[in-house]
């Protein structure tokens, strides 16, 4: 019979990244933690945690973890028919790409946290690699470009969001007044969200372009478009964010017949209780709101 506090405190652990701060949310102390997490791992005969060079969960840790997420998935949906637990605030930690965040998810979700007294614990990750989170029991959900399910997992698909290639007139003017081609591509900088993005590598693909570019690396969604926004490069930005300011002429589009379609898939626990189904049913209502339909060719 698994010992719930111990899991809880695996789970506070690798979700705050550290044992100092897992006790800060369980209020006890760092000793405390630890000794909780020694006494699970005793009990399993195995680690649970890998504590260098970075904190991870072991491949048992990460089963425990997932388990953890899908029950307490469940004992959400029991207070719906036993109204004397507690009806504390259900957390659920989901991993979602920054476009999304800054730009449809709110929207789309805020409603259904409301009504169900859901807080979210948001991990901003690139859509490209945010189902291994989910994979390693990092997070109990995920927003990523993959239609592929993992074990016991399931897979929802939401809808397209479609990134073209942004600069201002003054930077397309400087950089690609004779056309798009290799030569202006090794030169002209770009801006890249992070190291796992790879956006910018599909966009030149399109031009038979796979050699080295300058670039800048911006990690936020904002400060991306603001970059574009000051002529400091070229990026791939969503329509959501750059039709406004196409619309205005503060940017404009360098490839108009060379969009980018990013499907965007939901991935869920299969057994996590009818919360997550109605979580889910939301998401796949909502978003027909605001992205386009799932494009076969991408």
């Amino acid at each position: 019979m698994l010992d719930y506090k111990l899991l809880e405190a695996l789970a506070a652990v690798i979700e705050c990244g550290g044992f100092e701060r897992a006790g800060a949310e369980l209020g006890l102390s760092q000793s405390a933690v630890s000794q909780r997490i020694k006494l699970l791992e005793a009990r399993l005969g195995q680690p649970v945690l890998i504590r260098s060079p970075a904190l991870q969960a072991t491949p048992v840790g990460q089963s425990l973890l997932n388990h953890v997420q899908q029950v307490q998935l469940l004992e959400r949906g029991l207070r719906r028919t036993l109204p004397a637990l507690t009806a504390d605030h259900t957390r659920l930690r989901i991993a979602l790409n920054a476009d999304s965040l800054s730009t449809w998810w709110a929207a789309a979700i805020g409603d259904f946290c409301q009504r169900e007294g859901l807080l979210l614990d948001l991990v901003v990750e690139d859509q490209d690699v945010a189902l291994r989170r989910m994979r390693e029991g990092d997070v109990a959900a995920c927003l990523c470009s993959s239609a592929q399910a993992i074990a016991g997992g399931r897979c929802v698909q939401l809808g397209t969001m479609t990134y073209r290639a942004l600069a201002t007139p003054a930077y397309i003017e400087r950089h690609f007044a004779s056309g798009l081609h290799s030569d202006a591509f090794r030169t002209a900088p770009a801006i890249v969200y992070g190291p796992h993005d790879q956006l910018q590598h599909r966009f030149l693909a399109r031009y038979d372009y796979h050699g080295r570019f300058p670039y800048h690396l911006c990690p936020s969604s904002q400060g991306f478009v603001q970059l574009a926004r000051t002529g400091m490069g070229y990026g791939m930005i969503p329509d959501q964010q750059g039709r406004p300011l196409t619309d205005s002429g503060v940017l404009r589009d360098l490839a108009p017949h060379h969009a980018l379609n990013v499907n965007l898939y939901w991935h869920y626990w299969r057994h996590s209780g009818g919360f997550m189904e109605r979580l889910t049913d939301t998401l796949s209502r909502m978003a027909t709101q605001y992205l386009g339909p799932v494009q076969s060719g991408r």
